[in-house]
């Protein structure tokens, strides 16, 4: 299934038919594509090279680490998440290893690494659906992540599956249409709520 988004300017085709379905396969992701991933988030851009970025990732060819992981995610997206091949607990390093000084900068610079991950792997024909929905204490403590460190959203990755196998409910969350807000209300110029295009 496809959701090419309505563009006003041409953009290119890996973040125009990019979008976050609901309905994956089961069918496994092979290795040298998870290690595609995660190379290519490692390259991200980010505030003085830090990479603060880290992951948690479980694959459901690991019953027992899979399950742990889908335990950290809210039982409303569970209910899709778990037919994803892989799933992921993306992590930001709170402070800067020169100086230890707070990175205001560092969710901001998960979020390239995440944007790097999701169009590689649209390249890959795989789909990658970021969810805020997931247990913040409860994976703090059930991973032992130290202090300095704080989970910033679940991924579920995956090929994508067959809108049938999903109750109606989620039928319709997968066909809804695509929407952004206009430029006019996203990006200003000399002062704020002046659009740059007028």
């Amino acid at each position: 299934m496809e959701k090419p988004a309505n563009t006003n300017y041409p953009i290119h085709d890996l973040i125009k038919y990019r979008w976050s379905p609901v309905a994956f396969d089961s069918r496994l992701v092979e290795p040298e594509k998870i290690g595609s991933l995660l190379e290519a988030a490692r390259w991200a851009a980010s505030c003085y090279n830090e990479q603060p970025w880290r992951f948690i990732i479980a694959t459901k060819d690991q019953v027992k680490n899979y399950e742990k992981l889908l335990s950290c995610i809210v039982e409303a997206n569970q209910v899709w998440a778990k037919n994803a091949s892989i799933l992921l607990i993306s992590v930001a390093k709170l402070n800067f290893s020169h100086n230890d000084k707070p990175n205001r900068h560092a969710f901001h610079d998960v979020g390239l690494a995440m944007g790097n991950l999701t169009l590689q792997a649209q390249s890959l024909g795989l789909c990658v659906h970021q969810m805020g929905g997931f247990l913040v204490e409860k994976t703090q403590e059930i991973y032992h992540i130290p202090q300095g460190f704080a989970p910033v959203a679940a991924i579920a990755i995956g090929y994508p599956g067959n809108i049938n196998d999903l109750d109606p409910e989620l039928q319709q969350r997968q066909n809804s249409p695509r929407n952004r807000q206009p430029l006019d209300d996203l990006v200003f110029k000399n002062d704020w709520g002046n659009t740059y295009f007028d």
